[in-house]
């Protein structure tokens, strides 16, 4: 526990405090299990411990201190610490499904022990199971090569076996220990003692059982071969849980890396760490916000999509309030800083999407549950069988032999092989299909999942502006209404003006040169544009020049906003002469996924930051009943665990920053792979093509991989539950026990590739 670090000072003392640790040496979810129970044993003390992330919360009181906290974790056999605050590494820069990230030592360790395991067990495997290639002494040959591997290759295993026995507990790990290591060691007995030593011995499968025939019989390949195959497993399971905390990375690297500070009346570029409350800081077009502050200089359109889900610009002027690691799109602005480090709504954000991966339930693996069981019940009959045997036959080599037989024929190789092969065939075939599967964890959810909550911007729509309608007035061209609005919009850097200014040149072909341009801020533009005066933006704007708005424009404009769409009004010569919508457009695909999910059994219900009438009209378009409007990133959260207080299972569709907390919080996550880096790592399940229609595809193939691995678990478990009895009555020898269980092996891998044919 060198690396450890201790507080015993106030902050150790403060009432009802809270510490997250990092926890070291857990190899199952009954390991979380049982520090948590340790940890909850603790006057004043309420923990959860995370296997997935592991990670341990807890909370504390008045008399505990966090050395205390860690102290009972390094007693119960495992290790602790409190993590360093996450920090954006340039190597650990997100950007997307495929970013490299550091090399982690842990995980390179565990596949160089898988590879030299396999490299000098095959070898061994083929020796004892093929007679044809068995040659004089052939048994020290592979005594040689198996020792490496049941003592360096099992050495993760024997040490957590220790651990778990020293603490009067059992795991997976303690049958692999004490399996491999009884093999070994009769081996070893056998060919220094017994007759198995002897040149020109041969070892075949002899189906018959003789019971004084253990001193000429080797199991060398069962030994090395389930400890490779358990590496294996351990080492695809490492791989999967690698990205731990990769969302709270790509959520700091949104923030901006520097900021020029104003300082006596020149601009002096710092890092953002070192903005202070107070401090005026200038942001120019196309800049990100430094941090959260209020505007004293300038006007401009904030696109805060990111952040915020709005799809609408929104626009900034003296006194108004922005947020930090949002873009000013348009005018240069001067903003004195309110809000710096961890106090922003970024790094708020980004807490939260740490509160919720920590609040998730630790792995429940259906193997280490009936694990907790089945390792004790296999131990015990092992010794009731060699018992039982020495006094029916006083025979010890009988007896041992029958021994051995059980604890070989319950090593829990098909249970290792049993999730990660299905989650390595089903994950292949997502890929193929634009689905990205983080992990095993993620499947059990998808069974259970009732209510699918669909984010709106750049979920269901495709959270680009566009120009979906033009209304000219009685006697205006729609051809020149266009022509003449999109030349001037095409001059302004706006958002909503660049919509406008591509749907006209695709419906009214080029556009001319404007004369003379002016952006007249939170108003709109006006300009010549083919000999005309021309006016676009809001009526405001119309009003200036004193231009009334025909009965049948007002009705247009008020139509368009009832729907939710942004009206931008143009006039020319002194008469208001149309109104042009701008919108969110409907992705075309949205109706069909929403058919598919509700045919899943799924009650899809849209959420997003934009106002009620645009997500009503949304919903109607793609035939959801539900909608839950107007939130705020944190209110997303917030609506997830109502959702889930009702009893519901919660899956939740998303594609911004300001999504990742809540899919970390759904019971199942599926991220848009055309969205933020902090969403996709966030996510359970990314769908790579961003269509929505994959997501229904993502479930279904997700229950088809967890009804596989169900199915692998319920077989190995079978082959074991038959088995055991017969090896107990001595009429399996080890060998036979060791075929069996290859067999299973081959069964359950065979199994999972019929993954591979999911349509």
């Amino acid at each position: 526990m060198s690396s450890s670090t201790v507080h015993d000072g106030p902050i150790a003392a403060a009432a009802a405090a809270e510490v997250e640790l990092a926890i070291g040496g857990m190899t199952c979810a009954s390991c979380a299990a049982r520090i948590e129970k340790k940890l909850n044993r603790m006057d004043g003390v309420t923990a959860t411990v995370n296997y997935a992330t592991e990670k341990a919360r807890v909370s504390y009181g008045d008399g505990v201190r966090v050395a205390d906290l860690i102290a009972t974790v390094v007693k119960t056999g495992y290790t602790a610490e409190e993590p360093p605050p996450p920090e954006p590494e340039p190597q650990l820069r997100a950007a997307g499904p495929g970013a490299v990230a550091a090399p982690d030592p842990e995980l390179a360790a565990l596949r160089e022990r898988l590879l030299v395991s396999a490299a000098l067990a095959l070898p061994v495997v083929l020796l004892s199971m093929v007679p044809a290639l068995q040659f004089d002494n052939w048994q020290w040959l592979s005594l040689t090569l198996a020792a490496p591997v049941v003592v360096w290759g099992a050495l993760p295993f024997h040490k957590a076996a220790w651990t778990n026995a020293r603490h009067g507990a059992a795991t997976m790990d303690t049958l692999v220990s004490v399996g491999t290591l009884a093999a070994f060691a009769w081996s070893l007995w056998a060919l220094f003692f017994g007759h198995a030593g002897m040149p020109g011995m041969r070892h075949g499968f002899d189906l018959t059982v003789s019971r004084t025939d253990g001193s000429s019989s080797i199991y060398l390949e069962v030994a090395a071969g389930v400890v490779s195959f358990i590496l294996l497993g351990r080492y695809l399971e490492a791989r999967s849980k690698r990205k731990a905390g990769a969302a709270l990375k790509a959520l700091l690297e949104l923030g901006a890396k520097d900021v020029a500070v104003l300082r006596g009346g020149a601009e002096v570029r710092i890092p953002v760490a070192q903005l202070a409350v107070g401090d005026r800081f200038v942001v120019r077009p196309g800049e990100k916000i430094a941090t959260d502050g209020t505007v004293v200089e300038g006007a401009s359109a904030v696109d805060a999509s990111m952040l915020t889900g709005e799809s609408v610009p929104v626009e900034v002027s003296a006194g108004d309030s922005v947020t930090g690691a949002t873009v000013n799109t348009s005018g240069r602005l001067v903003v004195e800083a309110t809000r710096v480090g961890a106090d922003t709504q970024l790094a708020r954000m980004a807490h939260l999407v740490e509160e919720a991966q920590n609040g998730k339930a630790e792995v429940q693996r259906l193997a280490d549950r009936i694990a907790g069981v089945f390792v004790p019940v296999v131990l015990v009959l092992a010794l009731g069988t060699w018992v039982t045997w020495l006094l029916i036959t006083d025979n010890p080599t009988a007896a041992f032999t029958a021994a051995v037989a059980v604890l070989i024929i319950a090593c829990p190789c098909a249970l290792g092989l049993a999730t990660p092969t299905a989650l390595m065939v089903g994950t292949g075939r997502g890929a193929q299909l634009g689905i990205l599967i983080k992990g095993p964890e993620v499947l059990e959810s998808t069974r259970r999942v009732d209510t699918v909550v669909l984010d709106k911007t750049g979920t269901v729509t495709t959270g680009r502006m566009t120009l979906s309608a033009a209304h000219p007035a009685e006697g205006v061209d729609e051809r020149q209404l266009l022509r003449l609005a999109g030349a001037l919009e095409h001059a302004s850097e706006h958002p909503i003006a660049r919509a406008i200014a591509t749907g006209a040149a695709e419906r009214a072909g080029a556009l001319p040169v404007p004369e003379s341009f002016e952006s007249l801020a939170g108003l709109g533009v006006q300009g010549v544009v083919d000999g005309h005066a021309v006016l676009v933006g809001r009526e405001r704007l119309l009003a200036d020049w004193s231009i009334p708005l025909p009965a049948a424009l007002a009705q247009a404009r008020a139509a368009a906003e009832a729907e939710g769409g942004t009206a931008v009004l143009v006039a020319w010569d002194g008469e208001a002469r149309g109104v042009l919508t701008v919108a969110d457009a409907v992705k075309e695909t949205s109706a069909e996924a929403v058919s598919r999910l509700r045919a899943l059994g799924l009650t899809p219900v849209l959420l997003t930051g934009d106002n009620k009438a645009v997500a009503e009209t949304v919903a109607r378009a793609v035939g959801i009943d539900e909608v839950i409007a107007e939130v705020l990133p944190e209110d997303k959260v917030d609506v997830v665990r109502r959702l889930q207080a009702q009893g519901r299972t919660v899956a939740m569709v998303g594609d911004g920053v300001n999504d990742a907390a809540a899919l970390a919080q759904a019971d199942l996550g599926l991220a848009m792979g055309t969205g933020t880096d902090a969403a996709i790592e966030a996510g359970d399940l990314t769908l790579v093509r961003g269509d929505l229609r994959v997501a229904a595809d993502a479930i279904r193939l997700s229950r088809r991989t967890l009804a596989i691995i169900k199915g692998n678990l319920f077989w190995a478990f079978g082959y074991n539950v038959a088995a055991l009895p017969l090896a107990a009555a001595g009429l399996l020898n080890p060998m036979i026990a060791g075929a069996a269980m290859a067999f299973s092996s081959v069964f359950v891998v065979s199994n999972s590739l019929r993954l591979r044919t999911f349509r």
